[in-house]
């Protein structure tokens, strides 16, 4: 191990993730900020790019639902579609993305964790 990563103690793989996992993102989505000032929403490119997005996230989405791997293959389909279910609804509630994604996660873990003390 070279010095200046024993020097870290115990902190290295944090440094590491920064380093190598943080920073070369980063660089990309600040240039992107920085890029994207004045362009209009409206424009027939980020309405391409708003729909390639949301297809991504969909089937992203499906994959989870329709053939989990890993710890949320324990969780019942139904319980994977009421946790989206959960999930739309708060988003229609309140408009907001993040109380969506929070309570749908909730309910996810809440079947989850139903899903285990039944097995």
């Amino acid at each position: 191990m070279t010095e200046a990563v024993a020097g870290t103690g115990v902190w290295w793989p944090y440094l590491l993730v920064i380093v190598f996992g943080f920073l070369p993102s980063e660089i990309w989505r600040v240039l992107a900020v920085l890029l994207s000032r004045g362009l209009n929403e409206q424009s027939e490119i980020l309405k391409w790019v708003r729909a390639v997005a949301i297809t991504l996230l969909a089937g992203v989405i499906a994959k989870l639902l329709f053939s989990p791997s890993g710890a949320l293959a324990i969780v019942p389909l139904a319980g994977r579609l009421s946790a989206i279910l959960v999930g739309v609804a708060a988003f229609f509630a309140t408009r907001r993305a993040i109380v969506g994604v929070l309570a749908g996660e909730a309910a996810l873990i809440a079947v989850a964790w139903w899903a285990q003390a039944n097995t």
